[in-house]
């Protein structure tokens, strides 16, 4: 069975520069989003912020192959990376936290340039 084009080309990009990474760092965390990318859009994972509560801890890195969803809460202050984020959940990352240390919203793009290696990542699907 031939592999379909994705036709979104900032996705197909992301894909091509994940799976280049994973070769150039020996990091196989990227191999594996890549392959989860690839496949169809409703395999992908939707998971909301109760969830990322439930299994991270203060100052973790949480990576999501798939969109943020805003039910329930999030009390710790994580940096969440996504292939997209829900409008509320975008905000309520932001405001999770006290002082210095607030919730971060990134893109999978910005976690593979500041982390080639992929260490200290956590995936939740």
């Amino acid at each position: 069975m031939r592999r379909r084009k994705k036709t979104n080309p900032k996705l197909d990009k992301l894909i091509k520069d994940l799976k280049r990474i994973a070769r150039e760092n020996s990091a196989p965390i990227w191999r594996d989003i890549a392959k989860r990318l690839e496949k169809p859009r409703r395999n992908y994972a939707a998971v909301n912020l109760s969830k990322i509560n439930r299994y991270s801890a203060p100052n973790d890195t949480i990576l999501v192959p798939g969109k943020v969803l805003s039910s329930g809460r999030i009390e710790k202050p994580v940096t969440v990376a996504a292939l997209s984020f829900s409008k509320k959940a975008f905000e309520k990352i932001g405001e999770c936290g006290d002082g210095a240390e607030k919730g971060k919203c990134i893109s999978i793009e910005a976690l593979v340039k500041n982390n080639p290696k992929g260490s200290g990542v956590k995936i939740i699907v």
